[in-house]
């Protein structure tokens, strides 16, 4: 396909993505929170409780029903297509972006494996992490939440590290987050929506719901909350190269998703009570502090009488040339771009000079570029242009 149309593509699946995904996941959080602030000592007979709320003008009165009111109303909203579509879409932008291009952006640089046998592992190990979620929370296990939720973790970091051997940084970030997207659109799909019908029918018929169908669904819809801001980090994790091309990546996946998790446990108990208020604090400093731990070591600069000769420019604007400017220029000579990705050009002294930093960060640093490094950057010229840097990024030469 025409790398112009493949652009839109990628960027209507994308937009799609993310508006289906705001809706899924500020759906999850408004009922978390409805469901922690309703006033137990509801007012009437039959009510677990209820909410006054005040918004856009209006004044709202919500009421939760132990099991059901009198008469089932005609219209009862359903949540349940933000989940679908933004599963479908996820998919979809996996496709577009991941498997059509699976050399640059999928399977890790120097690797022999192959587009079919990245995809067929892709797909492969979305499958399999359904099925052993699942197989987990049907076991004895699930009696034990907080024991199961160490499990599923060490599991998910040992996917993280798995597919980080075969996949590149950004691939393997990336299949993380659709292993738990999917993990939690199945729980919707397969156990959420399945224990509703069941519960809504059996009030129907004037019977009583099976208590075990409620407990299912609240424990599966507890991880979904629980899996939320690890999976808004992964969307956007390709635009933190420091993260995803750390040479212990799955590491530092790990370590924000449990900072992450330390947040949302906060939001999910303040109304109980603060003590663990601590959370926020130990999030922030833990983010401080793998700032730290990730940064790319810089060589210092010798500036002894011996000190070998300060790197020509010519020689950085051929590397650039070689290895860079088929993508990044005004008009790029890659099949694969129309234009240049994200904006980056490389066509002048003076724009080469003002993307030093990021050449540093993306070439030099994390090695995540060139994309698959298809032009073959060595690390011999990698720590040319990162001596070039640190010496100033000096063009007049």
């Amino acid at each position: 396909m025409d790398p112009h149309y493949t652009e839109w593509l990628n960027l209507a699946i994308r937009w799609a993505h993310m508006i289906t995904g705001v809706a899924w996941i500020g759906a999850s959080f408004y009922f978390v929170w409805l469901e922690n602030h309703l006033d137990r000592r509801a007012p009437k007979e039959g009510l677990a409780g209820d909410l006054w709320a005040i918004h856009g003008g209006g004044i709202y009165h919500l009421e939760k029903y132990k099991l059901a009111p009198p008469e089932m109303p005609e219209n009862l909203h359903w949540f349940k297509w933000e989940a679908y579509t933004t599963w479908l879409s996820g998919m979809a932008l996996l496709a577009v972006v991941y498997y059509l291009n699976a050399e640059l952006y999928l399977i890790a640089p120097g690797s022999d494996l192959s587009s079919l046998g990245a995809i067929g592992i892709s797909i492969a190990s979305l499958i399999a992490g359904w099925l052993i979620y699942t197989t987990l929370c049907e076991s004895p296990l699930a009696k034990k939440p907080v024991m199961l939720g160490a499990v599923l973790f060490l599991l998910l970091v040992c996917a993280a590290w798995a597919l980080s051997l075969v996949f590149s940084g950004r691939g393997a970030f990336i299949h993380v987050g659709a292993i738990i997207g999917s993990i939690m659109v199945g729980n919707v799909f397969f156990v959420i929506m399945p224990a509703q019908r069941k519960m809504v029918a059996s009030l129907e018929k004037g019977e009583t719901p099976d208590p075990s169908l409620p407990a299912k669904g609240l424990l599966r819809s507890r991880h979904n909350n629980y899996f939320t801001l690890p999976i808004l980090f992964i969307m956007i994790s390709n635009h933190f190269p420091s993260t995803y091309g750390h040479e212990y990546n799955w590491a530092v996946l790990a370590a924000l998703a449990v900072l992450s998790v330390l947040v949302r446990h906060y939001f999910n108990t303040r109304h109980l009570s603060q003590k663990f208020a601590w959370t926020i604090p130990a999030a922030a400093l833990g983010m401080v502090c793998l700032a730290f731990v990730v940064a790319p070591k810089t060589a210092p600069q010798n500036n002894t009488e011996t000190a070998v000769p300060k790197v020509q420019f010519s020689a950085v604007k051929s590397i650039i040339e070689q290895r860079c400017s088929s993508c990044h220029a005004a008009a790029p000579s890659s099949p694969l771009f129309k234009t240049a990705p994200a904006g980056v050009m490389f066509d002048t002294a003076a724009q080469i000079k003002l993307q030093a930093a990021k050449i540093n960060a993306q070439a030099v640093a994390s090695k995540v570029m060139p994309l698959g490094n298809m032009t073959h950057m060595t690390d011999a010229e990698r720590q040319l242009l990162g001596q070039w840097i640190i010496e100033g990024a000096n063009i007049e030469q």
